[in-house]
Order: C-alpha cells, then structure tokens, then sequence
C-alpha cells in the first residue's frame, strides 16, 4: 500500500515553495520522518519527512518545479527491501543503471564521446549546481566517484579529490548536439556558459531589494569610527568572557548594544511608515544578515535592547550555524525594526546597503584596517572602520542620520558608554 507524500505546512502565509532537491530516489528504503526531499520557500530552506517507513516510490515533481502547500509529491511504498527490478539498487546510481541498459543494447559511448558528456547526461537531476560545475570544469565520470555527502550524494569537494588523483583534465569536448556552439577565445579554448534557475530564495531577494529602491528614498550617510578602544577591551577579556559564557566575544554584540542605545536617542531611525501613519517602536528587533548556502538570509534578534553582550553573541552564533545547515524557522526572520548588516567579514571597505522594507534603515559595517588620523595634534595609526548608514528619506531627516552615527561611534570608540547608558 502507498503513502501519498504531501507539502507540509510552510508558515503563516506561505502557500507555495520550490522543490530544491530529492534526497532519496525511487527504490530507496526510507524510515519514518527521515528527510526526502528539500523545499526553498522565500526565506528558508524546509525538508519533507517520509510520513511512514518503506521505500521510495515514484518522484511526482522535479527539481525546480513549483509545488503548493498540501500538493502530492511522491509516495512512499509501505515494507521494506529490495525495490522491483525495474528500479536500481540500494547504493547503485542512476548514471550506473543508465550504463548497464547502454551495454545491453550495444549502444554505448562511441569514439568521440567524452566522459565529460556523460556527466551532463547521468543523474543531472540529482546533483547540485556546484557539483555540476565541478564536473565541468574538471572533467570527471561522476558514475566513478564514491560520494561522501548524505545518502551517498556527490559533493564538490568529491569532484574535487577525484579530479586531483586523475591529473590534469580531459581536453574538452565538442559541444552536445542540442547546444549552442561554444565560441572560441582569443587563447583557442573553449568557453561554456551554464544557465541555473535562481532559487525562491534569490528570487525574493531580488524582488524586496527593487521594491526597496523604486518605494523608499534611500540616502546613504557614512562616518567612520576609531576600534582602538573595543580591539583592547576585546583582546583583554576575550578568554574570560569565552570560558564563562561559553561563547567567543566578537564586534558584533559591542555594535549591537550601540545600536540600541542610539536608536533611543534617535527613534526615527527604528520607526516605519505605514501608509500614512508613522509607526515608532519603543523596542529593538535588530535584524542581522548572515550567510547560508542559498544567499543572505536576515534572522531576527528579539529585544535586543534588553540583552547583554553575551546573550547577542550567543545568539548571533546560533544564527550563522543554523543559516548554514537550512535550520532556521520561518518566524525568525519575520519582523525586525533595524538591520546590521557587516561586509567588513568579506573584505568590504565601503558600501550603500539597501533597506529591507519596511524598515527605515539599515546598517552597514566594513572592514577594520590601520589608517593615519590626526590625534593631539600628532598624526598616528590607528584601525578604523567606515560607518554607511542607508535610510528612508521620507522619514528620516539627515540630521537625525547623523546623529545616530555620531552616538553609535562615540559608544564604540568609549565601550563605557554602554555599561552608564550615555
């Protein structure tokens, strides 16, 4: 007897998502609520557990395929064992299924064709856009390659390490017949160019961010800030403040704090327009953008005014490790009344960040590097750090911009403000 498989509920307000990929193929057993299948909703990556324990039955969407909340997507057989012998093997790819049928027919690669070919062909649906890179770039059977990834997939590092035990690549191949020409370069070799469906979640990224420019009137007002004084506070009590609270002391819990003190003094910057109305916060939910493997996701620190350093760091901490592994909930990310969002990590020196709508305004830190100013009379080395703080004009005055940047530097250069609220 089958099991229908069918999208989970997704969040308040999330009717559909975006099968990213498979994690079991037909004919693999499954045990209850074991992950099958990945879903890109806007914000966060969800799974589909299997619903009972059997093997996998038929695959109802593909990848990339646009599903709704309560939609059928698979099924799953209930038992255990063997799937029929139409179906491979547990642990035997699809790209070795697909040779075996080619030598039983007689028709397998002839002289001109390249494992390189195959590799575009063989369980192209299965791998991920970085995978499939790989294996252009370098030129692998990937039916060859043991994966180490879950359940057995290919990842690029696998690629990777095949590549390298092999040597230098295979020359490249003519182009498939279904593709266009690839042009030469002025060097003689060949140029490729891969075409990738953008995920939801870039998809949403795009959107908010152009409805941000053509909605608000963005300016951008920058400063820059002294890190002398929060670099000695941090490599003097980095290791105590560590072994107590279990959690490393980094820039970002001191820029959190001096954010919301001078969202206090300068309330605009933390209010939001709706419709006509203006609408002022006497709370701090600061948005803080991280990095996961789908693009930058911006989960939501609750009261951060009513945190101490330690408790911000630890949850930025738990933010970036769960961003990564597709973790996050939908409801931590909804919300936020400020955004801080800090390139410095990537090398940036200076940038105009966007505003994530409705906010006003957003934050944005860069990198920390020895640069001469003039202290006393006497010119010095010091690190410094540029200030960019973007903001919605139709609220926020640029006296009150510079103002929250004056406060939010003059607490980061003399920590002690924070601790007697000045």
């Amino acid at each position: 007897m089958a099991t229908d498989v069918k999208v989970p509920t997704l969040g308040e307000s999330i009717t559909e998502a975006t099968l990213g990929e498979w994690l079991k193929q037909p004919g693999d057993p499954v045990a209850a609520d074991e992950p099958i299948a990945s879903l890109e909703t806007d914000k966060v990556s969800v799974e589909v557990p299997s619903p009972v324990a059997g093997t996998m039955g038929a695959h109802q969407v593909q990848p990339g395929d646009t599903v709704e909340v309560g939609a059928v997507i698979a099924s799953v057989e209930a038992g255990s064992g063997a799937p029929a012998a139409a179906a491979p093997a547990a642990g035997e790819t699809r790209g070795n299924a697909d040779q075996s049928a080619e030598a039983k027919q007689g028709t397998g690669p002839g002289p001109g064709e390249q494992p390189r070919e195959r590799a575009q062909e063989v369980d192209a649906a299965a791998l991920s856009p970085s995978v499939r890179r790989a294996i252009l770039e370098h030129g692998v059977d990937p039916s060859t390659i043991q994966g180490t990834g879950k359940d057995g997939r290919l990842t690029k590092e696998d690629v990777e390490a095949a590549a390298a035990g092999k040597g230098a690549p295979a020359p490249a191949p003519s182009p498939a017949p279904a593709a266009a020409p690839a042009a030469a370069s002025a060097g003689g070799g060949e140029r490729r160019e891969e075409r990738v469906r953008m995920t939801r979640l870039r998809q949403t990224i795009a959107k908010r961010l152009k409805e941000a420019q053509d909605t608000a009137a963005l300016l951008t007002t920058f400063n820059d800030v002294d890190m002398t004084a929060v670099m000695e506070a941090r490599a003097k009590y980095k290791d105590l403040f560590e072994k107590k609270h279990g959690v490393r002391l980094g820039f970002m819990g001191f820029f959190v704090k001096a954010a919301c003190q001078a969202l206090k003094d300068v309330p605009a910057v933390n209010a939001q327009i709706q419709g006509d109305e203006i609408v002022y916060h006497d709370y701090a939910d600061i948005s803080v953008a991280v990095s996961a493997p789908q693009g930058l996701v911006v989960p939501v620190i609750r009261s951060a005014d009513q945190m101490s350093v330690a408790q911000i760091e630890r949850t930025i901490g738990d933010f970036g490790k769960r961003a990564k592994d597709g973790s996050l909930k939908m409801d931590e990310m909804k919300g936020g009344t400020f955004t801080i969002s800090n390139g410095g990590v990537f090398g940036s020196l200076m940038s105009t960040p966007i505003i994530n709508p409705p906010q006003s305004a957003v934050l944005g830190l860069h990198r920390i590097e020895d640069r001469p100013v003039v202290r006393d009379g006497q010119v010095v080395v010091r690190p410094m750090m540029y200030l960019a703080l973007s903001y919605d004009h139709r609220l926020i005055d640029g006296r009150e911009a510079v103002t929250f940047l004056v406060a939010l530097k003059n607490a980061i250069e003399d920590p002690t403000r924070l601790l007697i609220d000045l």
